[in-house]
């Protein structure tokens, strides 16, 4: 197989950014252009991999998966290529459980689809909808209901009480938990998300991604008054603490390495440079970005 799911779990604010944006907010997360979901560039994912050090990975190895430095570069390809990392569980605030791990059909149904382009079969095949913008979809042992409704941010939601929607969703959170949080030491975090597991319509979805990102106010202050400069108050947009995405890794050995370099040996360089977490995505220096990177088995 040449291809495998990653799985990046923000345990900071992450804040993979566009540059200037033209709103309210200066500095806006990057969104699909079609669908305006947030998601992570597959070449923030890639450049920060390259730059971590590993005993298991010599400079030759790094060079053929990665290929070779800018003033080099045309001397060959990489051998590997990591597709952008599409959002899979949004956290809202919850009035019941602290937070829920937001998720709809749609996001459902791309997972569907890039699991099966990595080879795994074992994905749930059933996606369950809510019927409306007002009902959610929970698991049976949900701590989000209460008084027999759902609270999210500013949504109010009447949970599915039928026991095929509560079964579909649970399968979908323990799916998702083994991947997720595939070490054993996380057992506990995949009772959690299942807890937590929350499926909304599209639109509603649409509607917390619009207004339930992170925005911090920041400043930059006069080195000898200590007050904020002329021009130096700006808001930054980033993903909360908590959200999960997934993305395709494709494992595709340059022709120059074919002989040398197999798909089974980039995926063990690859799960060794993500045994511990690494910093994506920007603002590196205010701690935004610390994500877990977990790669398929």
């Amino acid at each position: 197989m040449n291809a495998k799911l990653l799985f990046v779990h923000a345990l900071s604010p992450l804040h993979a950014g566009t540059g200037q944006g033209v709103g309210v907010i200066d500095l806006p997360v990057a969104r699909e252009k079609a669908t305006n979901l947030p998601y992570l560039p597959g070449s923030s994912l890639k450049g920060t991999l390259r730059d971590t050090d590993s005993v298991q990975i010599t400079p030759d190895l790094r060079v053929k998966i990665f290929g070779p430095d800018t003033k080099n570069a045309d001397d060959h390809a990489g051998s590997v290529q990591f597709s952008d990392q599409r959002l899979l569980l949004f956290p809202a605030r919850s009035l019941s459980g602290t937070f829920a791990w937001t998720t709809s059909p749609y996001l459902l149904q791309r997972l569907q689809r890039d699991a099966r382009s990595a080879g795994i079969s074992d994905a749930p095949s059933a996606v369950p909808a809510p019927g409306s913008l007002e009902r959610c979809i929970v698991t049976a042992n949900s701590r989000l209901t209460n008084g027999g409704k759902v609270y999210l941010e500013d949504l109010d939601l009447e949970p599915d009480a039928s026991a095929e929607a509560k079964k579909a969703a649970m399968d979908w959170a323990s799916w998702c938990g083994q991947h997720v949080f595939s070490d054993k030491a996380e057992t506990p975090w995949r009772e959690m998300l299942a807890e937590r597991f929350c499926i909304l319509h599209d639109d509603a979805m649409g509607f917390l991604l619009d207004t339930a990102t992170e925005v911090t106010a920041r400043t930059r202050l006069e080195n000898d008054s200590k007050t904020v400069q002329q021009g130096g108050l700006w808001y930054e947009e980033s993903l909360p603490t908590e959200t999960i995405l997934y993305g395709l890794v494709v494992a595709s050995p340059a022709r120059k390495f074919k002989d040398e370099l197999d798909n089974g040996r980039i995926f063990t360089a690859l799960a060794a440079l993500t045994a511990t977490p690494l910093q994506l995505g920007g603002k590196a220096t205010v701690g935004r970005g610390l994500c877990q990177v977990r790669m398929q088995a």
